[in-house]
């Protein structure tokens, strides 16, 4: 695909993330570097409909082929919180601090601790809409372990691994990943498309 996709977010890891799942197969432009400084409202319930809103926004502003992420954590044990808040779960200051605190502090007392990182991308490619999800499940830990990654990454560990996504590489974390998983299925869908 010659022309580039516009990446509709502000959040440099989610990019470094996308990039190393897609490889040197697309260009994904960064909202930066589309010159855009604009911070998308998430005012939705749903993560879809969110990813949505954001691709929608971009598409309108440049109208180019773009696509945008929504991601949030889900626990068991919260109902599914903090879901579609996840960035805010502490405040609008998107503190991933706070929100891990906060988090942890909801967990007190809790046996379940059964989550799942759930991601949502939206493309809009040439006039048409496509969603694609991708999950991952995995528990709670009782305390952050690891400096990498962002987000929840420190408390969240991955069915089928002993340590937290903070203590993995990008490479380790990609075998697991939610984001990697939706950006599979995107990627999939942009070959055929590109064979058509």
């Amino acid at each position: 695909m010659n022309t580039p996709l516009i990446f509709a977010t502000n959040n440099q890891h989610k990019v470094d993330e996308i990039r190393a799942a897609t490889g040197s197969q697309f260009l994904i432009t960064t909202l930066k570097e589309a010159g855009i400084n604009i911070d998308i409202p998430e005012p939705h319930d749903t993560l879809e409909e969110n990813a949505a809103e954001k691709s929608a926004t971009i598409l309108q502003l440049t109208g180019n082929n773009c696509f945008s992420e929504d991601t949030g954590l889900e626990v068991t044990a919260l109902n599914g919180a903090p879901g579609v808040k996840s960035a805010r779960y502490a405040g609008e200051d998107k503190s991933f601090d706070k929100n891990v605190e906060k988090l942890l502090s909801e967990m007190i007392g809790k046996e379940d601790r059964s989550a799942r990182f759930r991601t949502v991308i939206s493309l809009r490619l040439d006039g048409a809409h496509h969603l694609f999800e991708g999950i991952c499940e995995g528990t709670i830990l009782n305390e952050p372990n690891g400096t990498g990654g962002f987000g929840y990454d420190p408390i969240f560990s991955p069915l089928g691994a002993n340590c937290s996504f903070a203590q993995m590489t990008m490479e380790e974390k990609n075998m697991f990943s939610h984001r990697k998983k939706a950006v599979e299925q995107l990627v999939s869908f942009l070959n055929n498309y590109v064979k058509k």
